[in-house]
């Protein structure tokens, strides 16, 4: 089996097996579904002027992209090649719409990012099987005007979909820009794995002399410690416009360099199928611990609503037999008790009346203590410590669950006292079973 062939037959069984499961536990499933579609993607991010539109023409070898040291492009353009179609351009707007295409989730941002996303089909062999993302050169969030939609939510969702991203930095400004430190800190982090990740210092043929290009490389290596929290520094390609320069004149290895990282960027197709699985992991073992939390917490609601039923039903009983005989010793009403006539042999239906009103309100009080009293302090204790509803063993299943606190919180809240006998319990073991036997038979099949 092939790896579209293989991409296909995975988003039939994921949509099948946990899209329901996904809106059950109001959890978005568009990200794993947007994985799944289309070819694989390469971002490429950085500062304007980073030389991003300057690599985009090198891989297409075409002029496609405006390049310059200062912003030419404000949008995200996405670069491939379908047969038939060549220098296409295709707006935004029809984009989110096409629901062959992994786009569609980018509505809820609005219609300013609508009509700041395009898609520019070319005649390029090596984009048939893949797509190059172009974005918007980051800027100083504090000295610029508002873009119109959340940027960095934006990259975020681009980068859950891509299977490689580039993250370019300019020479003569190795990282001040405050959007490369929020990315690299915050939003890439939290929306892909550091191996897609690749890190690009270009234009280094525009130093003057070594200690100029040594110092720009010292500086990027000390703010990319800040940015990642890391102390070993993860590795920096070395990149240069092969258009304005020999490479017989730049310093030994730099066309080793970029040659590698050109190569590394025509490989990531290859990546494909294994990252899509990484994403569904991910995002089926936070599905799992909010379905943990929540399984927990109607369990523990369980038991204490069978505590409370054995009480009230015992009462009631109770009251069945004997409370009309209080009622008769305190009110001398009834006028003939349940038991008085059973032992008389004068029982008739009459006598259930009160004997029965009294069960039922014994009956209808215990429920309503239990929906508007106990039901709810389970319920707050849960709020206030969540954590304790599921089992936090280990440094993953820690941040895994600071991750997805909010998201038990939201689905706590929305629970009622007739969710005890929703099911909820038989969606966890589906989710488990797709861990344990499915994901894991994919998993095998990539390796063979």
């Amino acid at each position: 089996m092939n790896e579209k062939e293989l991409q296909k037959q995975l988003q039939t069984k994921v949509k099948k097996k946990l899209e329901g499961l996904f809106a059950r536990y109001k959890m978005d499933f568009g990200g794993i579904d947007a994985a799944l579609k289309w070819k694989p993607i390469v971002l490429i991010i950085g500062n304007y002027s980073s030389g991003k539109s300057t690599l985009i023409n090198e891989l297409v070898g075409q002029h496609i992209q405006r390049t310059g040291q200062a912003p030419t492009d404000d949008s995200f353009t996405i670069i491939t090649s379908d047969p038939g179609c060549d220098n296409v351009e295709t707006p935004g707007s029809r984009l989110v719409n096409d629901e062959r295409l992994p786009f569609q989730h980018f509505k809820g941002f609005g219609e300013k990012l609508i009509s700041h996303i395009c898609m520019k089909q070319v005649s390029c062999p090596m984009l048939e099987n893949m797509a190059i993302i172009d974005s918007p050169g980051m800027i100083d969030a504090t000295s610029e005007k508002d873009r119109g939609y959340d940027y960095m939510k934006v990259l975020g969702e681009f980068a859950k979909i891509a299977d490689l991203i580039v993250l370019m930095f300019d020479s003569h400004k190795a990282g001040t820009i405050k959007e490369s430190y929020d990315t690299i800190r915050n939003t890439l982090p939290e929306k892909s794995g550091e191996h897609r990740i690749v890190f690009v210092m270009s234009r280094i043929d525009e130093c003057d002399h070594l200690s100029d290009f040594t110092r720009s490389y010292g500086t990027l290596c000390w703010n990319m410690s800040q940015m990642t929290g890391r102390k070993d520094i993860p590795h920096i390609y070395l990149t240069y416009s092969p258009f304005v320069v020999d490479a017989k004149t730049v310093a030994e290895g730099w066309p080793q360099e970029r040659d590698e990282l050109i190569e590394k960027i025509k490989r990531a197709p290859g990546f494909r199928i294994n990252h899509i699985l990484e994403d569904i992991d991910r995002q089926v073992n936070e599905l799992q611990i909010v379905a943990q939390a929540v399984s927990e917490f109607l369990n523990r609601a369980n038991r204490v609503f069978w505590k409370f039923t054995r009480i009230t039903v015992g009462m009631a009983i109770l009251l069945f037999l004997f409370g009309d005989v209080v009622l008769n010793s305190i009110f001398s009403f009834p006028e003939s008790t349940l038991i008085t006539s059973i032992r008389n042999g004068e029982f008739s239906l009459a006598n259930l009346i009160v004997p029965g009103v009294l069960a039922a309100v014994t009956l209808a009080i215990g429920s309503l203590a239990f929906s508007r009293i106990a039901f709810r302090q389970q319920l707050k204790k849960a709020m206030i410590n969540g954590a304790d509803l599921v089992l936090l063993d280990n440094d993953y299943r820690k941040n895994l669950w600071r991750k997805m606190e909010q998201k038990v919180k939201e689905n706590l809240q929305g629970l009622k006292v007739s969710d005890l006998w929703s099911g909820y319990g038989r969606g966890l073991s589906k989710i488990q079973s797709f861990l344990n036997y499915d994901l894991k038979k994919y998993y095998e099949k990539i390796v063979t």
